[in-house]
């Protein structure tokens, strides 16, 4: 385990494969975290890939440098880390690749600053830039009662929830939204400690699904960033999406609504047997698409 100071963090991540073979950046979602990728940067890393994994902000060893800084979860301040990270390493390029919060960090670095993306691979959530804005239009109900966490996080009885059950909260979601992925007690105990020891998860959580609905106000320092973010912008780099068919919260729509928002070179698949977290479940197919934009 590394560390750097990138911004508003001290971030905690793992350095995979040789430090001269070119670089990915490898992110992990809520409620997950590096170890979603212990068999994808191996596989990279005997490719000559340099695996560059972070805690994100709210997870594991990271921690805010300063105790004023917003606990923000929005997907600017996401975004804004991801950056901050690539400029603390000296990386000018990298493969970004992620899913669920991860891939929000990602997408929003290959939208507002292409230059630093040699290619995108986007899971779960194609297009994973939030329309907050509309936020107030209501879903199908088919898709709103799989949002169901997202709403109780929006009351104080869900945050209170979150903080004395944090563990149980988060492995309902893991069995909920992969069905058909049979980890094991000892797979989610390795994982659940970055919930459990991370001072700052409860508020990072909690201000992200308020936020992304337009509940509280965001960190006054992302306001331009949001606004940018705000406009949908296209996404140009070469990009790879991933969505699992067996995905319990997002499954995959019949046609694809995610195309438009990518105008550079584009492909997407839908993979069987595959649950919300792609890497763990399916690190050789991951894997060959961040190959595949290096």
């Amino acid at each position: 385990m590394k560390r750097v100071l990138a911004g508003v963090l001290d971030v905690a991540y793992r350095d995979v494969g040789p430090s001269d073979g070119k670089p990915a950046v490898l992110l992990h979602g809520f409620p997950y975290d590096i170890h979603a990728y212990d068999a994808v940067a191996e596989r990279l890393a005997g490719s000559g890939v340099r695996c560059l994994i972070p805690y994100l902000r709210g997870y594991g060893p990271t921690r805010f440098r300063d105790p004023a800084t917003p606990r923000s979860g929005e997907q600017a301040a996401l975004g804004s880390d991801l950056l901050a990270f690539l400029d603390a390493l000296g990386i000018e390029r990298a493969v970004l690749a992620g899913y669920d919060w991860g891939g929000r960090a990602a997408c929003v670095v290959a939208a507002l600053w292409p230059d630093r993306a040699a290619g995108l691979v986007s899971c779960g959530v194609g297009y994973n830039i939030q329309n907050i804005p509309a936020s107030g239009k209501p879903a199908a109900p088919d898709v709103e009662h799989r949002l169901w966490y997202q709403y109780y996080l929006h009351g104080e009885r869900g945050r209170a929830g979150l903080a004395a059950n944090r563990s149980e909260f988060c492995a309902l979601l893991w069995r909920l939204w992969s069905p058909t992925w049979r980890f094991t007690e000892e797979m989610y105990a390795r994982t659940a400690r970055s919930f459990e020891e991370n001072p700052d998860f409860v508020d990072v959580v909690v201000h992200s699904y308020r936020h992304r609905f337009g509940l509280v106000p965001g960190d006054p320092t992302l306001v331009a960033i949001e606004a940018r973010l705000a406009c949908q912008p296209a996404i140009t780099v070469p990009s790879v999406v991933l969505l699992g068919a067996d995905d319990g919260v997002g499954p995959p729509p019949a046609t694809d609504t995610d195309a438009a928002h990518f105008t550079g070179p584009y492909r997407r698949a839908v993979v069987s047997g595959v649950g919300h977290n792609f890497p763990q479940e399916a690190p050789d197919t991951f894997a060959e698409a961040v190959l595949g934009l290096l």
